[in-house]
């Protein structure tokens, strides 16, 4: 009795576009945004928490400004920042995770490491480093997401690498005497696409969670800014009186977060599943 050879399942473009798409655009247009801002985003143009009308399609904010002004300027600099984050942390954690799996010895230390800081509540973390920051703001909000995000990140990476370097070719190939380097780049990252392009998005959707919180503790993005996460902490007092203020960064930020995750996935490889045997 034999078994047939898998084979790999395919995936139409249009399936991959669907998916894709939506996050590009909403990308797009949110780096584009300030170029189409109809109103300058410091200059009020309605009472505090005006209703939508002409002069506003969104109504205004706490402050009169131009709440679709604002929501247009406003996700550049959170996209960039979480970006950012999930570039340096995915980076990181993909370089060390692989050389603990190709180290053991280095890999436990690592990973011991790791445990530690994972320990550290994250929240706790970025409002020590965000405070003691000397000027603060969104640096330090990215510096302490970046740092904290690093550990949990490792461990990912290593316990997916860790059965690729157990397979043949890869210790025949450090038998034979390849490189650190070479053995990293050539025979265990290709084999770590998918894993990383998930775990690159959710590390952006972490990054964007980041901001977003540390704005609500009045710490990251400061006022006057144009920032999602921002509007939505100044706005909340007066949900009621204009929802468009609360709900226009709420409904942006999520579909940020939902776009990115699918975009991950559907650009991941797709895993071959084995047949039935014969």
């Amino acid at each position: 009795m034999t078994l047939a050879t898998p084979a790999a399942p395919t995936r139409s473009r249009a399936r991959i576009l669907v998916r894709v798409v939506p996050a590009l655009l909403l990308v797009a247009l949110a780096l584009t945004g300030p170029l189409l801002a109809p109103e300058a985003t410091d200059r009020p143009v309605t009472a505090p928490y005006g209703a939508a009308d002409g002069a506003a399609a969104l109504g205004g904010d706490l402050l009169g400004r131009d709440v679709l002004s604002r929501l247009l300027s406003g996700g550049a600099p959170l996209i960039a920042t979480a970006l950012a984050i999930a570039v340096v942390v995915t980076a990181a954690a993909t370089a060390i995770g692989i050389l603990a799996a190709l180290r053991p010895r280095l890999g436990r230390w690592l990973e011991r490491a790791a445990d530690l800081a994972i320990l550290l509540p994250a929240v706790l973390g970025i409002m020590l480093v965000a405070l003691a920051w000397p000027s603060g703001g969104r640096t330090a909000v990215a510096a302490a997401a970046t740092v904290l995000g690093v550990p949990y990140a490792v461990r990912v990476v290593a316990a997916a690498a860790a059965p690729v370097v157990a397979t043949g070719y890869v210790e025949t190939a450090a038998a034979g005497g390849e490189r650190l380097w070479y053995l990293t780049a050539r025979e265990v990252l290709p084999n770590l696409r998918s894993t990383l392009l998930a775990l690159f998005g959710l590390r952006f959707v972490e990054g964007v969670y980041v901001v977003s919180v540390a704005a609500f503790l009045q710490l990251g993005p400061r006022p006057p800014e144009a920032d999602w996460a921002l509007m939505i902490r100044e706005n909340a007092p007066g949900v009621t009186l204009n929802p468009w203020a609360v709900a226009a960064p709420c409904l942006a930020v999520g579909l940020l977060a939902i776009g990115v995750n699918l975009a991950a996935e559907a650009l991941a490889p797709a895993r071959p599943t084995p047949e039935t045997p014969l």
